[in-house]
């Protein structure tokens, strides 16, 4: 019997995080250099039932009747089942390799549980289609970030660049111009669900003042969808260095992130904002194809561990 695999890519948010979990726009798009990939093989001399999990890059090699459900492997694994009926999977052996770095903004778990629904659903010979893959990750979003806006999830499963509004359907993002972006990431591991349950309680202490934020940071993602979809891209520079500020406000930046930020903008870089849920994790800035290297070369001089470049297209 052959092996079921699939693979999901990482993604960035370029717009509107933390905002989009009240409600506001937001523009995430893909990156397709890094990627989460769920291989499932048959044991044939396994008995029905038995799931061994494999995920070597943290160490982890155990039976699925071992992790808790409440473990984002195995909610993953029992959402496929839940969806496809199935009580008992036939003898088989799971492996979750992914280069996207953990608690980095990068969407790494969206895109490891996006993996698994593709790979197992096709091992048990239903394949689930998109919209059902994209929102039973959607739950399992919620083991990872408590109150999660759906954007990790979208933009993973359809690999696409997307305008997203929670609750509301997903709009496709239409580039009419490619554009590219440097990725630099602190080193700094950031539970996303830690950033966004001190945002909450920020929010409920000072409700003016944070949906005051949330609206201007809104209106940011607005400009850019025309500017994007209008081939403006050389203006997305101030709209990011505009809602890093907002983010500074928000009081999800750290020194590292803006040292960083601060050292694109000094390399030629046309903006730069941080991305995700921020306090560590990944900055990202809109650079030139020309001054790509540039920009790189002087974030991991800043003290970047790694950086990524990567054009966005439609």
């Amino acid at each position: 019997m052959p092996a079921f695999s699939a693979s999901a890519p990482g993604k960035i948010i370029l717009f509107g995080e933390h905002a989009v979990v009240y409600n506001r726009p937001a523009i995430a798009v893909p990156v397709e250099q890094v990627s989460a990939k769920a291989i499932v093989t048959a044991d044939l001399r396994g008995t029905a039932g038995s799931v061994k999990i494999l995920a070597p890059d943290v160490g982890l090699e155990t039976q699925l009747s071992d992790l808790s459900p409440t473990h984002p492997l195995a909610a993953a694994i029992n959402s496929t089942t839940s969806a496809l009926g199935v009580s008992r999977i036939p003898a088989c052996t799971i492996k979750i390799t992914s280069t996207i770095p953990v608690a980095a903004g990068l969407g790494s778990g969206a895109a490891v549980t996006v993996a698994i629904l593709r790979a197992l659903s096709a091992y048990l010979g239903h394949p689930l289609p998109d919209e059902q893959v994209c929102q039973l990750a959607y739950e399992v979003e919620k083991i990872h970030h408590g109150t999660p806006s759906g954007i990790d999830n979208t933009v993973v499963t359809y690999a696409r660049p997307v305008y997203f509004i929670k609750d509301q359907p997903i709009e496709q993002l239409h580039p009419r111009l490619p554009f590219t972006i440097v990725i630099g990431d602190t080193g700094i591991q950031s539970p996303t669900a830690v950033a966004v349950g001190d945002v909450r309680k920020a929010w409920q202490q000072r409700k003016d003042e944070y949906e005051a934020l949330f609206d201007s940071t809104g209106a940011i993602a607005v400009s850019a969808r025309a500017v994007i979809e209008g081939g403006m891209t050389e203006l997305l520079g101030p709209l990011m260095d505009a809602n890093h500020g907002l983010l500074r406000k928000i009081g999800v930046s750290c020194p590292e992130l803006d040292l960083l930020v601060q050292a694109a903008r000094s390399a030629g870089a046309l903006g730069a904002k941080l991305s995700g849920g921020g306090r560590g994790g990944n900055m990202i800035a809109l650079v030139t194809p020309n001054s790509a290297d540039k920009v790189a070369a002087a974030l991991e001089t800043a003290g970047a561990v790694r950086t990524i470049i990567t054009q966005i297209r439609g």
